[in-house]
């Protein structure tokens, strides 16, 4: 059907939620799950249409991987999003963060990259600022808080190993974990990504509470700097 036609006028097997009732919403495109959850459009333009226009790369980067970067205030500016229809869809975003972490929290081990990766991805990969954050752990090496030491743009250069190791005892952490994003969805860590992670590695070391690694989040991918070897000391 073209553009402009009510929910109604389609189809009856090609409205969204006929379609899932008779196919199973496995089967819906993501503008189709997204106009039900929306349930009605505007003047002139069905739920459909406006999911689609959200979807559209006019409004940020095409599909749903920019939903999580969607703001109360930028969704209002779209002819037929209401207060109601932003709460609805941040609240729909949040939920699907919470439960890929749900899923991902079974096989958390903080002696794992990856199981420590999986439970920050979601949360943290659609970012558009980079979040470092300080997780620590207890001696059998379970986490006893967290902390987002920057938000913003990260300047490593001006992270301080001693703020750090003061919220690490305050909190009478055994170890911590350095674990922060790119928003360019890409991991490799910069050269004061490396410079900071041995400054507080060494320092670490001296006054007895490791830094067991530092977690770069990119899109879908992460790079541990310990896995990678720069946790060597120089020269080594």
């Amino acid at each position: 059907m073209s553009k402009n036609n009510t929910i109604k006028e389609m189809y009856h097997e090609e409205r969204p939620y006929e379609k899932c009732e008779r196919f199973g919403a496995e089967n819906l495109t993501d503008a189709e799950l997204l106009a039900v959850i929306l349930r009605t459009g505007t003047r002139g333009e069905n739920s459909l249409d406006l999911a689609r226009s959200l979807l559209h790369p006019d409004f940020g980067k095409s599909g749903l991987h920019n939903i999580h970067q969607w703001t109360m205030e930028r969704l209002m500016r779209v002819r037929g999003i209401g207060r109601v229809k932003a709460i609805q869809i941040l609240c729909l975003s949040e939920l699907s963060k919470r439960m890929a972490r749900e899923s991902a929290v079974e096989g958390l081990d903080f002696s794992s990259p990856t199981t420590i990766a999986r439970y920050y991805m979601e949360d943290m990969r659609h970012r558009n600022r980079e979040v470092l954050k300080l997780l620590l752990l207890n001696t059998r090496s379970r986490l006893i808080g967290e902390t987002n030491v920057s938000i913003g743009t990260v300047d490593m250069a001006l992270v301080s190993p001693r703020e750090l190791f003061i919220e690490a005892i305050q909190k009478n952490a055994s170890s911590i974990i350095l674990l922060h994003n790119h928003p360019s969805g890409d991991p490799t860590p910069s050269k004061e990504d490396v410079r900071i992670t041995r400054r507080v590695h060494e320092a670490g070391m001296m006054i007895g509470i490791e830094l067991l690694d530092h977690i770069i989040i990119g899109n879908n991918c992460f790079i541990s700097l310990k896995e990678k070897g720069f946790f060597q000391q120089r020269g080594s």
